[in-house]
């Protein structure tokens, strides 16, 4: 039984929830700032929860999807259902699990519907990337577009309505993410062309890849100021966003059109670095601006 809770917990790569909950955690404690918005222990739990569960029921529904081309592709070989280390009907059941937590995770926020009323269509935006590769080279930006949705609906959850600052950090999201998964497929473009997927790497060659990849993160650091502006934060974020915009462009100089060896450590120890530096600078930033208050 640990065995497969610890094949399970690879299979969905847990440790990648970093990329997406800590932005979730920052909307909320923008939230919370809010005179009629107290913080609430219910409402924390309720986002971990939501988080955690979604990821899980949307990166094992892709594992179930792509079951065949990662049987086929010498870098996915390994994976869990073609290896034969979890069984298609494990992960098929667990993938039913995780999106019952999620929808069940939306009850915490009651009185307010607004998460109990979406919870379905944004499970089915997340489970469509796995179809994404098939018919767009613009996969990259579903999957960002799917991740953006978390502080956004962080925001739901605590006010019941959209304002601009969480949009502007999911702008942050939609740029970022996407940025560094057209790095991350740079791997795969070679296998994605003789299978007739799609990518913008397979489609327009590495080369021209990394300058797309460049000028969203570019977009990145863009969107990061406007939160910083719009949001009303202080020096620390500002301090913040420089060092982050530094790891981004540090990024970029690790992946060359000749040296994709760099690449997983752009993807998760760069990227982990900058997602939970924001949150650690996001509250510092508003633990600071709290005790500076008259």
């Amino acid at each position: 039984m640990l065995s497969q809770i610890r094949h399970l917990l690879e299979l969905i790569r847990f440790s990648h929830t970093v990329f997406a909950l800590p932005f979730a955690l920052l909307s909320a404690a923008l939230a919370w700032r809010m005179p009629d918005s107290p913080f609430s222990w219910v409402h924390l739990l309720g986002i971990v929860l939501c988080m955690i569960f979604a990821r899980s029921a949307a990166m094992a529904f892709n594992r179930i999807v792509d079951r065949k081309f990662d049987a086929e592709n010498p870098r996915t070989q390994k994976r869990h259902i073609p290896a034969g280390l979890l069984k298609l009907s494990t992960v098929i059941l667990f993938t039913l699990v995780s999106s019952a937590g999620f929808v069940a995770s939306t009850l915490l926020f009651l009185p307010n519907p607004w998460p109990l009323r979406l919870s379905v269509p944004v499970l089915l935006f997340l489970m469509g990337y796995s179809y994404a590769k098939r018919f767009t080279v613009l996969c990259h930006y579903w999957l960002s577009a799917a991740l953006m949705l978390s502080p956004l609906a962080a925001w739901i959850a605590i006010r019941g309505e959209v304002a601009v600052i969480p949009a502007l950090l999911s702008a942050v999201i939609f740029f970022w993410v996407g940025g560094f998964d057209i790095l991350y497929a740079c791997q795969d473009a070679d296998y994605d062309r003789e299978r007739n997927l799609f990518s913008i790497p397979s489609r327009w060659g590495i080369r021209t890849a990394l300058r797309i990849a460049l000028i969203s993160h570019l977009l990145t650091i863009a969107s990061l100021f406007a939160v910083w502006h719009f949001g009303g934060l202080g020096t620390p974020f500002l301090v913040g966003i420089i060092a982050v915009s530094g790891l981004l462009l540090y990024e970029h100089s690790l992946v060359t059109p000749a040296d994709l060896t760099k690449v997983n450590i752009a993807f998760f120890n760069v990227n982990a670095v900058v997602s939970l530096g924001l949150l650690a600078i996001g509250l510092a930033d508003i633990w600071y601006n709290r005790l500076s208050a008259p």
